[in-house]
């Protein structure tokens, strides 16, 4: 009986462990001047921001399990507030929300936590976070030392802290979370607020660490933070941080890898090259805690893309794309990155500051060692234009321009910045895996105008213009947008009625003029009817409007649809920052004067009709009569469509090609997929992208003259197989008969590796004991490793040469040299198999093929669908 009992003890203690969400045996965290003590041992962390609204849960483990083979320690996330409580009192916890969901998955994967609570984030999302009903508390000002928003702040905050802590998910409760954050970046705004901004932060912070969640807080970008609160860096450098204490570690909470895109805008892309030296000059130089934003970005679905005028799209170029495809070659360059510094971890945190040595103008070393044998260094070359050899230690090193080279031994270089080993992915649209599994050459042959369109049939139904049903109020003069729609929706209908005398018309047809409408200030778009009839639009923020337009004789109707493109989302004072019209709006160019229409009564409408009777949804489809749409059928603005679809096979990430529509939103079976719209960049600014000297958002620019998104991300999880709903709201005069949904996956795979690369991470030797010191195995070549996306093999070798190969992915050729094994080797390596690895070495390629020159191995591949993707 005592050994059955034991079991069932047994086995009711771990249940009672799963349930409670113990991912890890219970531990502490704390801290002190040189890095986060997990555990009792010091620790240096990297982390990988991951906004879960911004995926799925079924991409969750997927983007987790990428992170974690990325070499990262941590994942990031912000709360968001505005998700999670729609409306007051009234918390939403499901489906991309299932923000327990989330931090469970990460324990599981044996990764930790950092939780930023906020409840103001920015993270370019709708009005940062803050719900839409936050405005309307009576007395509230946002973020100052004003009693209804700490209390509302304090009341969210509190209520995240109780369900991590009920849940189980605090490190010393055995979950994931060692880190948690409160207020975001208010250093750069708190001077707005005079003392009582001061006052505030010094509230929110001791506010936060009495709720007693037992780890460590952080404020971003807060110098003036209390001793009890770590203030950290945020920026596209933070080597030259350092807290206001020697008492706090040196955190960077957001290295931006990239930037966010507004509609109309080129896409900013930062280089693999100085994103890696950003990260090892912030180790080098005494760093403890990076944190990637974004590692990554993912999709603003619906209506959350902040602003105003942000894209739908927030792959912000991420090392894990917004489709969780890997971006190669940056994933595979900071992942040699992390496991580089995790070599040199020893005695990094065993120093509790390098010894610095000037090698040169602008280069030098950080040298950590311990009382023992233990010893790493970085060398750097600042120089933005030219390498530099450099004498360290008695040895000889050269360095390229703006890299930092890391010496885990002091003495064998593991890893470069500017030096990449790993494969550049080149990604593709295509047609679904059973269509190319079953005759591939089609496919490739394809031409452009025989692409496949997503539905031959359509059905519309047209939007009314104006009032459209009895919930609408009449008002005498202009009301803020916000105040009325609070967010409902993007739309809100402005219409009035005025009188134009027999004069008026006389005097424009003799003068051969125009009466002209305008709006002194104007945010984010309006468009403009009269009679009924669609007169101009204009776009800006806080813009003037000056609109020509045409009256008759007797009663004219001005209908405005003013439309919000996402909230503000950065700034002080954004509860009054509102939307809309401001100042006057006029009738100008009458034969008495100026007509000042402002003041007149004004019917106002919230949303439009589709919208609001929820047509997009499976079981409201049929709640407006649809009519068949002909091919040839004129478009009309403001036009609902749908049809239905068939998923792509396979289990690739599939998007909708919008190139050939204007601007709307649109729903896939009841999901919204966001706001879209085919703006132009402009055509210059896209140079050929140095990597050196300091990178801002303008520097490394793509898309010129292209839209600045015509792709968007439906996920898997959101479709079925057949018999797919897709409802288009399109606001101008296009037809849906060219919108297509294509998967997306990798298909071209390069790399290039010469037999001078440093080698491979295992050829390191961990030390036995802690009193040894890691060594490195001199016997171990370079080595080149090439992998297809999960489904996929390698199908063909299109380049192989080993010896002195020219030029760079999708353009090798042949140089002077060149081994006759090459393709041969590459081949047997590789051919068939998702993932390979070949040697950099003469032995590997049967014999020296030009001696005494230094041979570089340049291979090109295709991925295809293996067999098993396509059930």
């Amino acid at each position: 009986m005592g050994v059955i009992f034991q079991c069932v003890l047994l086995g009711l203690i771990v249940q009672s462990l799963i349930v409670a969400g113990e991912f890890f045996k219970p531990f502490n965290v704390s801290y002190d001047g040189r890095a986060m003590i997990i555990d009792g041992e010091r620790r240096l962390l990297i982390s990988a921001g991951i906004h879960y609204p911004r995926a799925t849960p079924d991409m969750w483990p997927d983007l987790i399990s990428k992170s974690k083979k990325g070499g990262v320690d941590v994942i990031e996330t912000y709360v968001f507030w505005n998700g999670h409580e729609p409306v007051r009192g009234q918390y939403n916890f499901e489906g991309r929300y299932d923000i327990v969901k989330f931090v469970k998955q990460v324990g599981s994967s044996g990764l930790y936590l950092f939780l930023r609570i906020g409840p103001y984030v920015c993270a370019e999302w709708n009005f940062g976070g803050f719900p839409v009903w936050l405005r309307d508390v009576p007395g509230i000002e946002f973020r100052t030392d004003n009693t209804p928003f700490k209390e509302e702040m304090q009341r969210f905050v509190k209520k995240i802290v109780d369900l991590m802590r009920e849940e189980s998910l605090f490190s010393w409760q055995g979950g994931p979370i060692i880190m948690l954050q409160i207020e975001n970046e208010y250093g750069n705004i708190e001077s707005s607020f005079g003392t009582k901004g001061k006052d505030y932060m010094k509230w929110a912070a001791k506010m936060a660490v009495g709720l007693g969640a037992g780890v460590p807080w952080v404020m971003c970008k807060q110098v003036d933070a209390p001793e009890y609160i770590i203030d950290t860096c945020n920026g596209y450098y933070c080597d030259g941080f350092k807290p206001n204490s020697n008492k706090k570690p040196i955190i960077w909470t957001e290295n931006w890898d990239g930037w966010y895109t507004s509609w109309g805008d080129r896409l900013p892309h930062r280089p693999t090259e100085d994103i890696a030296f950003a990260v090892a000059r912030f180790f080098q130089r005494g760093g403890s805690f990076q944190n990637y934003y974004m590692y990554f970005g993912g999709t603003n679905f619906g209506r959350t893309a902040g602003g105003p005028n942000y894209i739908t799209s927030y792959d912000y170029d991420a090392p894990i794309d917004e489709y969780g495809l890997l971006r190669e070659p940056k994933w595979g360059h900071l992942k040699d990155l992390h496991a580089a510094i995790k070599l040199c971890e020893p005695a990094l945190v065993a120093a509790r500051s390098p010894q610095y040595i000037k090698l040169g103008p602008k280069q030098e070393a950080h040298v950590y060692r311990d009382k023992g044998s233990k010893c790493s260094a970085f060398l750097a070359n600042i120089d933005e234009h030219n390498s530099a050899t450099v004498r360290f230690l008695n040895q000889v090193y050269t360095l390229p321009p703006w890299s930092v080279s890391i010496l885990p031994d002091c003495r064998n270089t593991a890893f470069n910045t500017a030096e990449i080993g790993a494969q550049t992915s080149i990604k593709t649209v295509g047609v679904d895996v059973a269509s190319y599994l079953n005759d591939p050459e089609p496919v490739k042959l394809m031409a452009p105008h025989e692409v496949e369109y997503i539905s031959k049939t359509w059905e519309f139904v047209k939007e009314p213009i104006g009032v459209w049903s009895p919930r609408n109020f009449t008002h005498q003069g202009i009301l803020e947008h916000l105040n009325v729609t609070k967010d409902q929706s993007d739309y809100l209908w402005y219409t009035t009625r005025i009188y134009i005398t027999d004069e008026d018309v006389t005097f424009w047809e003799e003068e051969e003029v125009s009466p002209v409408l305008t709006i002194d200030s104007m945010r984010d778009l309006v468009y403009i009817f009269v009679n009924g009839q669609f007169t101009g639009s204009a776009k800006g923020k806080w813009a003037k409007v000056i609109q020509p337009v045409e009256l008759i004789q007797g009663y004219n109707d001005i209908v405005l649809l003013s439309q919000t493109l996402g909230l503000q989302n950065y700034g002080a004072f954004l509860e009054k920052d509102g939307a809309g019209f401001r100042g006057h709006i006029k009738l100008n160019g009458c034969k008495t004067g100026d007509l000042d229409i402002t003041e007149f009564e004004w019917t106002y409408q919230v949303g439009i009709k589709g919208e609001y009777l929820k047509i997009y949804a499976i079981n409201q489809n049929a709640s407006m009569e649809w009519t068949e749409f002909p091919r040839d059928a004129s478009a009309t603005r403001f036009s609902w469509y749908k049809t239905y679809f068939d998923a792509p096979g396979g289990l690739d990430p599939v998007a909708l090609d919008f190139g050939s529509m204007g601007k709307g939103q649109v729903w896939v079976n009841g999901h919204h997929i966001g706001r879209y719209w085919t703006l132009i960049a402009p055509k210059d600014g896209c140079h050929t992208c140095d990597y050196r000297g300091a990178y801002d958002s303008s520097k490394c620019v793509k898309g010129c003259g292209e839209p600045t998104q015509s792709w968007y991300h439906v996920p898997r999880s959101w479709l079925q197989a057949s018999k797919n709903l897709l409802v288009v709201f399109e606001e101008t005069e296009k037809t849906p008969f060219e919108i297509s949904i294509k998967s997306h996956f990798t298909e071209t795979i390069c790399a290039q590796v010469s037999e001078n690369h440093y080698p491979p991470v295992q050829a390191w030797l961990q030390p036995k004991t802690k009193n040894e010191t890691i060594s490195l195995d001199n016997n171990v070549a370079p080595e080149m490793y090439l992998h297809c996306d999960d489904g996929k093999t390698i199908s063909f070798v299109k380049f192989a040469s080993y010896g002195t190969p020219q030029g760079s992915c999708q353009e090798f050729s042949r140089g002077n040299c060149h081994s006759p094994n090459s393709l041969l080797v590459v081949s047997q390596a590789c051919m068939g198999r998702q993932s390979c690895w070949m040697s950099i070495s003469n032995d590997a390629f049967g014999g020296d093929p030009c001696r005494g020159i230094v041979k570089t191995l340049s291979v090109e591949m295709k991925c295809s669908p293996s067999s098993s993707s396509s059930s």
